[in-house]
């Protein structure tokens, strides 16, 4: 296979209705994902409960996420990151309303 190359600011749509998940590389249980959100958040009383582990990096915008039995709220700005093990329920508060937020996440067993 070729090597592959793109940029991460790339053909991001102006208009989102819902958060945009593109797979940018993948690899036996590797998968590298660009996340766009627009003002988007987790729907009320749903929280991501994943099979796998998950890093990801807030690369531009701003986001906060609730992790289940935690009542601190984290903030992420641009170039801060965060190791979620799988199993630990989390959920998206809110993201920015005024700009795209970018996230990059490497998903991995």
């Amino acid at each position: 296979m070729p090597p592959s190359s793109g940029n991460l600011f790339e053909h991001i749509p102006t208009s989102l209705p819902d958060e945009l998940f593109q797979t940018l590389a993948e690899s036996g249980a590797v998968r590298i994902e660009r996340i766009v959100s627009d003002g988007h958040a987790s729907p009320p009383g749903e929280w991501y409960d994943q099979t796998w582990d998950e890093w990801v990096l807030l690369v531009s915008g701003g986001a906060t996420l609730l992790f289940e039995n935690n009542a601190a709220l984290v903030i992420l700005l641009p170039g801060d990151y965060v190791m979620i093990p799988a199993g630990y329920r989390h959920r998206v508060e809110r993201t920015d309303p005024t700009q795209k937020t970018v996230w990059l996440a490497v998903h991995f067993k």
